[in-house]
């Protein structure tokens, strides 16, 4: 099977504020102009320690349309909040999946007794986009604890693969889609070695999280990088060289027009005026602040 090469390894951009509870560094579409279709976005929070607070830092009440919000915890806790009347706090090692679709409000915020004593804090936002056909589904959400979470052992105590959604070595991730997506966390101690088989045309991507891991064999990259992989050959080779972290991110792109707009991610411009229209309208519904 042909190894798929490294395309680029990518360094953290600069930094910015989310809210006040939140900083990330936007690998893309901001930071690099690169095609991760049907990832939009990647937010990466790396890790920051929060002092402790009474009222909880976080992101207030704003809409989203058109395509779904992935938050994955390495370290802190998050609650959320939705006007289809969903909410969830995800502690280290889960993940929330709230399919925007059609419209939804919500808001995101340190949990309170995290927040009450502080602490580190680590987090990764995906945006995925939602092809033409589904963008306007019913919103709908998705809690994914660590405890429940479909993984693969490797062999000698070397570590697991966490599989939030797709396959990995005939093992189901607990996550629905709307088109094939693999997304899993590599958690690889040292010397632990893990090979991943995606298509070619799958556009493939991982950030590692924490340590050091080695690639096909042969680059040695560092936490806080993105690597960026091209869209020729199948197989990965990973070996971590301390223990580590490795979010593993490959899918199927949607070959349709993208419009984005702030929190509106559509197929036209029509569809963001459309958008900013019903969100005016209180279409997306109630949220209190």
């Amino acid at each position: 099977m042909e190894t798929k090469q490294i395309k680029n390894v990518l360094k953290a951009p600069a930094p910015h504020m989310v809210g006040d509870g939140f900083r990330v560094h936007n690998f893309f579409p901001g930071g690099y102009e690169i095609d991760m279709s049907p990832f939009f976005l990647l937010d990466y929070g790396s890790k920051i320690e929060f002092s402790a607070r009474k009222k909880p830092r976080g992101v207030g009440v704003h809409p989203h349309r058109g395509f779904e919000t992935v938050t994955i915890a390495y370290h802190g806790a998050v609650a959320h909040h939705d006007s289809s009347g969903n909410s969830g706090v995800i502690y280290p090692g889960d993940v929330q999946w709230m399919t925007a679709a059609g419209g939804v409000l919500h808001k995101e915020y340190h949990e309170e007794n995290y927040s009450l004593t502080g602490g580190p804090f680590q987090m990764v936002q995906l945006w995925v986009n939602l092809p033409a056909a589904n963008k306007m589904c019913r919103p709908k959400y998705q809690t994914i604890k660590q405890a429940d979470m479909a993984h693969f052992d490797l062999p000698e105590n070397k570590g697991k693969i966490e599989i939030i959604a797709g396959n990995y070595n005939g093992i189901k991730g607990n996550a629905t889609t709307f088109t094939p997506i693999e997304l899993y966390n590599a958690r690889l101690n040292k010397g632990g070695e893990a090979t991943f088989n995606f298509p070619e045309n799958f556009n493939t991507g991982f950030m590692v999280i924490e340590g050091s891991v080695k690639v096909n064999g042969s680059e040695n990259i560092a936490a806080d990088n993105f690597i960026y992989f091209e869209n020729k050959g199948e197989e990965i080779k990973l070996e971590a060289l301390e223990n580590s972290v490795i979010l593993i991110l490959s899918g199927e792109p949607i070959n349709e027009p993208i419009v984005q707009y702030g929190p509106f991610l559509m197929n036209t411009e029509a569809e963001i005026r459309q958008a900013i229209e019903d969100y005016n309208q209180g279409r997306f519904g109630y949220l209190e602040e």
